[in-house]
């Protein structure tokens, strides 16, 4: 097949050559089972996922023993979420998060206020930004977490993570973070953080696995798992642990952990030039803040043209998104775009340009020529 330019990391990004290498032999030579305690075949798998357990820990600066393997970052953040509310069921509790979340922790709220859990959902200002002093007065004295992502996925918005890590430790309150769009891409330090959630596919690991970070050594409490038969990972989530993936997610994270820097240096470059091309066509709008964001996103509006027949025409050369990829087939405008104030019919003609480790400035001069053509042969036809 011949495939279009790929600029939506965000989505997901390729296993990298040496991370398939790593995880080849667990499917057929090294094919243990971890909970296997008696013989070679399972002391090699637990071994190998111990590794893991460590390579990944380096990259957040957490320990070994606060990394809990899940299927991915849904799951982690589920049970985050759902298992601190089963530690407080049959008490009064509120939550803090903001309306610009992903699906991920907006839909997992949702499945608690149906079960009499309070929570509020900060606005943000035209730039995705959230004002502090909200989040100050947000808390309530049953307030139990504080859940807001460390860098937005569809516009790259960073939120002020240090300020928002003071106020959940002075308020003595549970701070959760997604943090699926800055692990691997920017330094992420888990210091001060209560749990975060993050994902293997998003820098350049397999899919199907990913991993809560939950801070041991605090009196807060910590999750009930939601899946139990077999106490794996600490009881915190049970069932046969993904060897391949695991092993291949920690390779990722070793890779990534030398690779940051140079990758921020190299993307910022190309998505600046990018970003300037694009915004020197008429009609055109930067959604979101300019410099507190990931070096590798932005997301353009473009005036004058249907949003489903602008992204199916870019799509054919240069493989893009409107939003979020759990999202990206939706007629309805990105939620994150309606929180920041953008009409409905801008935010259906908005487009996230990600990039990645393998994006070339080749690609970056081919994409601009590419959306120009689009934007002149639609607005001509309107």
């Amino acid at each position: 097949m011949n495939y279009p330019i790929y600029m939506d990391y965000n989505a997901t990004t390729p296993c990298l050559e040496e991370v398939v290498q790593a995880m080849l032999p667990f499917f057929s030579q090294h094919f243990g089972n971890a909970a296997s305690k008696s013989h070679a075949y399972g002391w090699m798998a637990e071994n190998a996922i111990e590794n893991a357990r460590e390579q990944v820990a380096d990259l957040i600066g957490a320990k070994s023993k606060e990394i809990i393997f899940t299927s991915g970052a849904t799951e982690a953040i589920n049970l985050a979420i759902k298992g601190i509310f089963e530690v407080f069921k049959g008490k009064k509790q509120h939550y803090i998060t903001c309306q610009t979340e992903h699906k991920a922790v907006l839909d997992t709220f949702k499945s608690l206020e149906k079960e009499g859990a309070e929570i509020s959902y900060l606005s943000v200002n035209q730039y995705g930004e959230i004002d502090l002093e909200e989040v100050m007065s947000s808390i309530q004295e049953h307030t139990k977490m504080i859940a807001l992502m460390w860098g937005n996925n569809e516009t790259g918005l960073l939120h002020p993570m240090d300020d928002i890590i003071r106020i959940a430790n002075e308020k003595n309150i549970i701070l959760l973070t997604d943090a699926v769009q800055t692990v691997g891409k920017i330094p992420v330090n888990v210091s001060g953080i209560h749990m975060m959630a993050f994902s293997s596919h998003k820098f350049y690991g397999p899919k199907g696995v990913g991993a809560l970070y939950i801070r041991h050594n605090h009196p807060l409490p910590k999750p009930f798992p939601l899946i139990v038969g077999g106490g794996h990972e600490k009881g915190y989530r049970s069932g046969t642990l993904n060897v391949p993936g695991i092993v291949g997610m920690g390779k990722a994270a070793e890779i990534q952990q030398k690779s940051i820097e140079s990758d921020m240096d190299r993307l910022l470059l190309l998505r600046n030039k990018l970003e300037i091309n694009l915004l020197k066509i008429s009609g055109t709008k930067l959604n979101g803040s300019q410099k507190k964001r990931l070096p590798h996103v932005t997301n353009i509006s473009f005036e004058g043209v249907e949003g489903e027949e602008l992204l199916r025409a870019v799509n054919k050369k240069v493989a893009v998104s409107s939003g979020s990829a759990c999202t990206s087939i939706s007629p309805k405008p990105s939620h994150v775009l309606s929180a920041m104030g953008l009409d409905s019919d801008l935010g259906r003609a908005s487009i996230r340009f990600s990039l990645g480790k393998f994006s070339t400035e080749k690609e970056i001069e081919d994409c601009v020529s590419h959306v120009q053509q689009i934007i002149q042969e639609l607005r001509n036809k309107s």
